[in-house]
């Protein structure tokens, strides 16, 4: 990461690491009709979340293991809001406040389609969630950044956060109106739709510019990057 990136060298231990599902307006459009059938029945309400535990998380250059079947994962590409201090029902206006920093993260995910009650089999394998360095927040926006995947070298997406359901300001608002996050809690604003897939072999590199790069690999079970 380049130095001219100020990091959080002091930003604390690292908490929960929540994901946030359906915050994507195309995803929430493609889905619509699925929504009125069972399970759903009905288009949520409230952010749906769920937790990447301790074994997921995976640091700058990362191997991260490909299970046989299916032989490929979804790199859902995607930004994480660091919590700077406790957040209790606040308010949209206020909820930047409580953002000391960013992530670049690599949320990977088998891939489905199901997006009731998620598998923690499809979301939480050992080093399903590399991470960069905590970026300060100062001076980044993250309303008008840009996040693009390559692969092997070559740029197979890229994505902005216009199209978010909930904008960082509102998903922290109704996210802390039912639980509270902590100091050091980190907050996805979510997948995109169209997310790019991945097989053993590649490299795959995250750019954000103002917060920088992430880089990680992908090897076979068994290869170097079996579970643990």
């Amino acid at each position: 990461m380049s130095s001219a990136i100020p990091t959080l060298a002091a930003c604390g231990a690292l908490g929960t690491v929540y994901g946030s599902l359906l915050n994507d307006r195309a995803t929430v459009e493609r889905l619509a009709q699925a929504f009125t059938q069972p399970p759903y029945k009905a288009a949520p309400k409230a952010p749906v979340l769920y937790v990447k535990p301790r074994n997921t998380i995976a640091d700058e250059g990362a191997a991260v293991a490909i299970p046989l079947q299916p032989g490929t994962v979804r790199i859902d590409a995607t930004v994480g809001a660091v919590i700077g201090r406790r957040a209790t029902r606040v308010s949209e206006a206020e909820a930047l406040d409580y953002v000391s920093g960013y992530r670049v993260v690599s949320d990977i995910t088998l891939p489905h389609e199901n997006y009731y009650r998620p598998s923690i089999q499809l979301r939480c394998r050992d080093r399903f969630c590399p991470m960069s360095q905590a970026v300060s927040a100062q001076g980044f926006d993250l309303g008008v950044a840009t996040l693009r995947v390559l692969i092997n070298g070559e740029q197979v997406y890229e994505r902005d956060f216009t199209g978010l359901v909930r904008p960082l300001s509102r998903l922290t608002a109704d996210v802390t109106e039912f639980m509270t996050l902590e100091v050091g809690d980190v907050l996805l604003v979510g997948p995109p739709e169209g997310a790019p897939l991945a097989r053993p072999g590649d490299r795959v590199e995250l750019e954000v510019p103002g917060l920088g790069k992430l880089s990680h690999t992908f090897v076979s079970e068994g290869n170097g990057g079996e579970e643990r």
